[in-house]
């Protein structure tokens, strides 16, 4: 009786612990484009651009906007990998932001365009949270399974004599 209170006790402690718990999401690198000129002269302009890495700029924008998720720089402990292509250096009107959202199993669960990264940011955070008891199901279900694999083999195996 003793031991089935330990377990009930160590369960209850695990799931709670388990909610509690932020989404951890990685942010893939992005090389997002910069294109700007201009002209100061009647006789010539100027051309430049180039890779304009945004990633900091993301993460940032994230931690602001969107609490109750926990940035991680190690995809591998990530529940959720996001990809944004932030462009910078058009005009508003053309200014465009692709987003996309996975899961840990590799499901796109959402992508989408935007006209600010601050809106693009906004909709991945909507569709990791709204995902994330889903997550957290599938991962309870998975630790469940193993566990009765585990002991299935640890009954399977002979008694050493």
């Amino acid at each position: 009786m003793r031991m089935k209170w330990g377990l009930v006790v160590a369960v209850v402690f695990c799931t709670t612990a388990f909610a509690a718990e932020k989404p951890r999401v990685f942010v893939s690198e992005s090389s997002s484009w910069e294109m700007g000129g201009g002209s100061a002269s009647p006789f010539g302009g100027s051309t430049h651009g180039g890779a304009r890495p945004q990633t900091a700029e993301i993460v940032k924008t994230f931690s602001e906007r969107c609490p109750d998720i926990l940035i991680n720089n190690r995809q591998d402990k990530a529940d959720y990998l996001i990809t944004l292509e932030h462009e910078g250096g058009k005009s508003f009107i053309l200014h465009d932001n692709k987003v996309a959202v996975f899961n840990r199993e590799g499901d796109a669960i959402m992508s989408n365009s935007t006209r600010s990264l601050g809106n693009a940011v906004k909709d991945a955070c909507t569709a990791i949270l709204r995902d994330w008891p889903r997550a957290r199901e599938r991962a309870e279900r998975t630790e469940r399974s193993k566990e009765q694999t585990q002991a299935k083999q640890a009954q399977s195996k002979p008694a050493p004599q």
